[in-house]
């Protein structure tokens, strides 16, 4: 909120935690809010086990790669769609309403998903979801972050990474209850409407923003709801300071007209917090995140996992300590700051992508050899282009999964590191197979180093979750004036899901192009330029009240020395020393 200088530090952690009995009208409102971040991260989680039954029930996804990343991407098609036009919503029609508009549309698509009888209406329902995760992605943190007291405003907007976080690890763990019930991922997808109707009933009884009420003339509503937010002694200097604010901008509304792009770009303030905002949001998708959690279990078979279950079970760990991750964040994010807690984020997230590059590529060139009397066993289903192949002898099973059309590697479980047969895909060659006790691949092929990918996964989500997963929603939620925040706030969540279409659609069919370890190794050249960008382009906010964020931006200086603090000044002036407030 506005107001006046208030220092975060460990603290912090401890007085949000210290709501649930001081203030729990405050943590209802920010768990209220915050399941938005559930819907959101409910469906990045449910797609990625939900795609290996899917594939199961309609062949033509499974020949089809594109079509598997149309129903992964399509619902981040309809979320930029709708983040595309969330920013005028929320400022047209309040935080409120636009959180209730995204649990309609969320709704709905999940009834459509659990329904489709053929992939084109599963695709349908898909864009429904997107349209509801992307004004929910947008809307939550925003909501929180205006209805939240200064000191611990990070740690409570850090609670919607927590639900995002936690939201996959629920559809993980869905994902699992369902293996084996009828109708499988229409369960899963299916379940999704819950959280989007409980959000509608606990919404519908709580207040809109005191910030955006304020700016609609509706001061004394307004200041209803700050005297339940804030302690009686901080109440009026926040009320005051939040009502100058709301003129100011007023007055600024007027002398500029009406909100462009081109004014927004020629406001100093905002044009720097675009850059910081909208840069984090980009680099939050680029370095991977959701190959790991649209494709976990797909990862996870790639590594050499042969079973649905077994994947979905090993995926579930990443799930859990993606959650976990967003704990810590909670506790960090006002204790050490935005800034540093990301760039040691960043620096994790190469350490792990190395890890699976380097495993990924020993998998890929220490592949087991397809054996001509194994192939010979299963005459019948022999893979055709193995057959047609002139030098059969040099095949492996790598070749054998990249061979048209699709086909699979069935292999002893005793030998399974040694040899196997090359077969067609199909449901008739799988069940012959396994009816003989064999392991049937068709993702990934058998490997002795697949347990230390599952490793670089966990490394990669314990370092992304508790900084890069949450920074960039809170930063957004911080940096941008008021007048300014619902347009910006939408621009920013626009790049972060045109970025997440781009990663979602592209992953698969790079792992087949270039191999799996060649597209971690572009993560990982993304991940140092996301590092120099940090450096140099995003401010350090913590504990900073909005009005001090502008300023802040307005007389913002390069600061390479990002651990080192400096002193600041006040606005009437004054050198203030603060140990804990850079200016960067």
């Amino acid at each position: 909120m506005e107001g006046g200088m208030v220092e975060a530090d460990a603290s912090a952690f401890r007085e949000c935690l210290s709501l649930s009995h001081k203030n729990p009208y405050v943590l209802r409102l920010a768990f209220s809010a915050g399941i938005g971040g559930l819907l959101f991260g409910y469906d990045t989680g449910v797609i990625s086990g939900a795609l290996l039954y899917i594939r199961d029930d309609f062949k033509s996804v499974d020949r089809e790669t594109w079509l598997q990343e149309a129903i992964v991407s399509m619902a981040l098609a309809g979320a930029i769609i709708r983040a595309s036009v969330g920013g005028w919503i929320n400022d047209r029609f309040g935080r409120k309403k636009a959180i209730l508009i995204a649990d309609a549309l969320f709704f709905i698509g999940s009834v459509i998903m659990a329904a489709a009888t053929n992939p084109a209406i599963l695709i349908v329902g898909r864009v429904f979801v997107g349209l509801g995760v992307g004004m929910a992605s947008m809307a939550s943190p925003l909501y929180i972050s205006e209805a939240s007291p200064t000191r611990v405003r990070g740690a409570l907007v850090s609670l919607n990474g927590f639900f995002i976080t936690g939201g996959q690890f629920l559809a993980y763990c869905i994902n699992l209850a369902f293996t084996s019930a009828p109708g499988t991922w229409r369960w899963m997808l299916g379940v999704a409407a819950a959280p989007a109707f409980i959000q509608i009933v606990l919404m519908l009884l709580l207040p809109e923003s005191p910030r955006w009420l304020f700016r609609k003339g509706r001061e004394e509503d307004g200041k209803s709801i700050l005297r339940k937010i804030y302690p009686p002694e901080e109440v009026e200097s926040e009320i005051n300071a939040l009502k100058d604010s709301v003129e100011m901008e007023m007055k600024d509304s007027e002398a500029s007209g009406k909100v462009s792009i081109i004014t927004l770009l020629k406001t100093k303030t905002v044009r720097r917090g675009l850059y910081a905002g909208m840069g984090l949001q980009i680099f939050q998708q680029f370095v991977g995140i959701n190959t790991v959690m649209y494709y976990s279990p797909t990862i996870v078979q790639l590594a050499g996992f042969a079973s649905n279950r077994t994947a979905l079970l090993l995926s579930l760990v990443t799930a859990g300590l993606n959650a976990f991750g967003s704990i810590l964040s909670i506790y960090f994010i006002d204790r050490t700051g935005r800034k540093k807690l990301v760039l040691f984020s960043l620096s994790g997230v190469i350490l792990a992508l190395v890890v699976l590059t380097v495993v990924f590529h020993e998998s890929a060139t220490h592949s087991p050899m397809v054996s001509s009397v194994d192939t010979s066993h299963y005459n019948n289903y022999t893979c055709p282009d193995y057959k047609l192949g002139a030098t059969p002898a040099h095949w492996d099973c790598t070749k054998c999964l990249k061979a048209t059309p699709h086909c699979g590697f069935c292999v002893s479980q005793v030998n399974k590191l040694v040899h196997g047969a090359c077969l067609v895909s199909n449901d008739t060659t799988k069940d012959a197979c396994q009816n003989e006790g064999k392991l049937w691949y068709t993702e990934g092929c058998p490997s002795k180093t697949g347990w230390v990918a599952l490793i670089g996964l966990s490394l990669y989500i314990i370092f992304f979750s508790p900084g890069m997963g949450t920074v960039p929603w809170v930063v957004n939620s911080e940096i941008y004036p008021l007048r300014y925040r619902g347009i910006c706030g939408g621009m920013a969540s626009t790049s972060n899901w045109i970025s997440n279409l781009i990663v979602a659609q592209s992953f698969l069919s790079l792992t087949q192009a270039i191999g799996t370890a060649y597209t971690f190794m572009i993560f990982i050249f993304i991940t140092i330029a996301a590092i120099i960008f940090v450096i140099i382009f995003v401010p350090e906010t913590k504990g900073l009240p909005i009005e001090e964020v502008e300023n802040m931006l307005d007389n913002r200086t390069l600061h390479f020395k990002f651990w080192q603090t400096k002193r600041r000044t006040s606005y009437s002036g004054v050198e203030l020393p603060h140990k804990n407030h850079p200016i960067n």
